[in-house]
């Protein structure tokens, strides 16, 4: 009998947190996150990292484990990962996955290929070109050569974007090649839930959730980080629009609307992301019952979905 691994997505703010949690609680198996921002430990309000009580309640793996200044790739998280299941799966048959980071979903169940490493010449022609001429130009380019990482991709963060077009122009293939593009082999069986819910709905809970960081601190959060906003971890939603805030740039009302539909933007990019597998079932976050009748199928079948 070979272990199961449940990979619940879906986008940011469906509800993946507490579902995992009901989930695993009925399971009786730990939570490995695959979020690309709540590995890092400072960052908690803004990531809508798991909170201490409900770490209590299941154990979480892959959380806030790393300072701000670390260097973290899809291909380390799938690595550890992997190394990581190899020891949780000596004592469960069952271990949940859960996170909104795409690459990372993608490279646990499938694998990454390995990336090559960058020229200099091309490193330095790249940000010589984002210098004189802005990012439009250069997102224009990733368009043409990359349409599939393009339409997931946050087109304003000027990191992404030149790591991405750095890959394409050293190795003449679109970045979006080297991502779970071998699909590997793995000593499990994987289930893949996601997770829906009217945009309506979705939007309107995305716009509380933002609401409620900000009375929770992120504001704080954030100026606390302020010294390291040059950092890949701060090239995210929340902490660009507030920076722009502290620089004067915009009012915190207009940081905070400016939040919420950014965030609206990268949802949508998700969802696109995660539509894209045919094997996903989906589910509306309240129907958990549903998820672990198909779960117990999968698990007493040992069905590879």
């Amino acid at each position: 009998m070979r272990p199961t691994l449940i990979v619940v997505t879906g986008a940011t703010g469906v509800g993946k947190t507490s579902t995992a949690l009901t989930l695993a609680e009925a399971l009786r198996c730990p939570i490995i996150g695959a979020d690309s921002r709540q590995v890092y430990r400072d960052l908690p309000i803004g990531t809508a990292a798991p909170t201490a009580a409900e770490q209590r309640r299941v154990p979480h793996h892959l959380v806030g484990f790393l300072p701000l200044t670390a260097t973290y790739t899809a291909a380390d998280y799938e690595s550890q990962a992997l190394s990581l299941l190899d020891t949780l799966f000596a004592t469960h048959d069952v271990a949940i996955v859960t996170g909104g980071s795409m690459l990372y979903v993608d490279a646990l169940c499938s694998g990454i290929d390995s990336i090559p490493t960058i020229r200099d010449d091309i490193r330095r022609q790249l940000l010589d070109e984002w210098q004189r001429n802005g990012l439009d130009p250069l997102v224009d380019e990733l368009r043409r050569r990359d349409p599939v990482h393009a339409a997931v991709c946050d087109l304003k963060n000027p990191r992404r974007v030149l790591h991405a077009l750095e890959v394409c122009r050293q190795s003449g293939r679109p970045f979006s090649s080297f991502l779970g593009g071998q699909h590997r082999e793995r000593p499990f069986h994987i289930l893949r839930i996601g997770l829906e819910r009217d945009r309506e709905d979705l939007f309107a809970r995305i716009a509380r959730r933002v609401d409620q960081m900000m009375a929770d601190g992120l504001a704080d959060e954030a100026r606390r980080a302020l010294p390291y906003r040059h950092l890949n971890a701060l090239q995210t939603v929340g902490y660009r629009e507030l920076f722009a805030h502290f620089d004067g740039e915009w009012t915190l009302h207009e940081a905070v609307e400016k939040i919420k539909r950014n965030t609206r933007v990268y949802a949508k990019k998700q969802m696109t992301w995660f539509k894209r597998d045919a094997g996903t079932f989906w589910f509306h976050p309240d129907h958990a019952d549903a998820m672990l009748r198909l779960a117990a199928d999968v698990i007493e079948n040992q069905t590879n979905i």
